[in-house]
């Protein structure tokens, strides 16, 4: 881990959990968007969430595991209530109107709730895998662990929570094959692209935190 001030690590930390809350909501939304690849269902959310754990990732490797879970703490309840609010005003990816709120949407609600759970699940569980794994000699072990195990516990309690004997006919139809593809584009996303990024983003973190000027005290 860096030696950072305070106030480094409380600006940093402030940064990262706005990342996560952008990155549920944004997944919130996109996940409501299903298309067709190569004949399988999925969602453009298996696109965008795995930023999610390369953000936490990154967090364990520079400021320990304490503080990963201080993010995830931070971002489940703000991202709860921006999910569902921009759920029920976007739903299924057209503008409703902000009249739509005065009434309770059952179906986002039950989307914004098992995106809850999910996170905080699936996160704590990248955070234990990472953690026990990141000493090991070779980088890329403990994101990449973390990466299959995280990702399989979240998809698994996303999708049956938020769409298993859904009044979405589709969704309630489709959403084992969905929530398979969906795994299976978040490991290809995750291992393709973000794991090499992974080793380039934790440099210039480190180099970017360890220049960051300490604001003086208003005490």
């Amino acid at each position: 881990m860096l030696m950072l001030t305070t106030a480094q690590i409380r600006r940093a930390l402030l940064v990262l959990a706005s990342f996560h809350i952008l990155i549920i909501c944004a997944s919130n939304y996109l996940v409501q968007l299903p298309f067709q690849i190569f004949g399988f269902h999925t969602t453009w959310g298996a696109f965008s969430f795995p930023f999610v754990y390369l953000a936490t990732d990154l967090t364990v490797r520079i400021f320990g595991q304490e503080a990963a879970r201080r993010i995830i703490l931070k971002a489940m309840f703000p991202a709860l209530l921006i999910s569902y609010v921009m759920g029920v005003v976007f739903h299924q990816g057209g503008f409703q109107g902000l009249d739509s709120l005065s009434e309770f949407n059952n179906f986002v609600f039950r989307i914004a709730f098992a995106s809850f759970a999910a996170y905080l699940i699936g996160q704590l569980m990248d955070i234990t895998v990472f953690s026990k794994l990141r000493k090991t000699r070779s980088w890329w072990v403990a994101p990449a662990a973390s990466t299959l195990i995280g990702n399989l516990v979240d998809t698994l309690v996303f999708f049956s929570l938020a769409f298993y004997a859904s009044n979405d006919s589709f969704m309630a139809a489709h959403w084992p094959e969905i929530a398979s593809v969906d795994y299976g584009f978040k490991l290809v996303v995750s291992l393709g692209l973000f794991l090499p990024a992974y080793g380039l983003l934790l440099k210039v973190l480190e180099q970017r935190l360890v220049k960051l000027p300490e604001q003086p005290s208003l005490a």
